[in-house]
């Protein structure tokens, strides 16, 4: 499938600001299911691209001028293909075992225990017990846009029984790492075909140890269902904090407000 992008993020203030700092994950991951036939990031200031400690493709943009907004594009077309029984090949040198710890959006309480307990055995884990617990979460938390915020944690969001992807997400990471089962946080874009969820999207990668393969698999919670060739892969982490397309600090400003709108087309 060929994935036709465009990501803008619109920052708009009530006052100047005098410094802004953004960290963005906003191009997608060297991976084999997925190749880049053109990609463009559109970045006011200065920018520094570099590699993060998870292989991500990222920018550092910073401005050391008074200014009243931001506008980032990122644009482009990707080439995807469905990765076989949504296994996405360890092409990195990390150890999965650096995805088995909790993090502050991630740290397990006894209503998440009682919830991976239901769908996960300690220690190791198969595509079928993966795929059982996402179809628990995707029933125990209600999709509703608005719901949450980027600083809900997983516990916050099964309390409330409504919530986003990345509450999805954060909620299955919880689970795994409860139980010892590395899984990893992942940001991108999904075609939304006639979905009403937002095609900037997060799911996350798991590692199985089926009979006939120990490794990533990729699983889109939201859905219940295994990555596809609808899904472009931005960056991988421990959770939202470290996979986001957009986070930084600002000085000055005011009140802030953003608008945000990706496209994306297929064929």
């Amino acid at each position: 499938m060929q994935l036709t992008i465009r990501h803008e993020t619109r920052y708009i203030y009530t006052a100047p600001l005098a410094y802004t700092i953004q960290q963005l994950h906003m191009t997608p991951r060297k991976e084999p299911q997925q190749q880049v036939q053109s990609w463009h990031l559109n970045v006011p200031g200065h920018v520094h691209a570099y590699t993060d400690a998870f292989g991500n493709l990222s920018h550092m943009m910073t401005m050391d001028t008074q200014h009243r907004g931001l506008d980032i594009v990122a644009s482009g077309i990707v080439e995807t293909t469905a990765p076989l029984k949504g296994r996405v090949p360890n092409g990195d040198a990390l150890s999965p075992l650096l995805f088995t710890a909790p993090t502050r959006l991630t740290e397990a309480t006894p209503g998440i225990l009682e919830l991976a307990a239901s769908c996960l055995p300690d220690g190791r884990a198969q595509s079928r017990d993966l795929m059982s617990l996402a179809e628990h979460i995707f029933g125990a938390v209600k999709y509703q846009s608005g719901a949450t915020a980027v600083t809900t944690t997983a516990s916050d969001a099964l309390a409330l029984g409504q919530g986003v992807c990345q509450d999805h997400a954060h909620l299955f990471l919880a689970c795994c790492h409860a139980h010892g089962i590395p899984a990893r946080y992942v940001s991108g874009y999904i075609d939304p075909e006639d979905s009403d969820h937002a095609a900037s999207h997060a799911w996350v990668d798991a590692w199985v140890e089926d009979k006939d393969y120990h490794g990533w698999i990729s699983i889109d919670v939201t859905h219940a269902r295994l990555m596809t060739d609808a899904y472009c892969r931005l960056a991988i982490g421990r959770d939202y904090d470290g996979a986001a397309p957009i986070r930084g600090v600002r000085r000055g400003g005011g009140i802030e407000s953003m608008e945000v709108t990706v496209d994306i087309s297929t064929r």
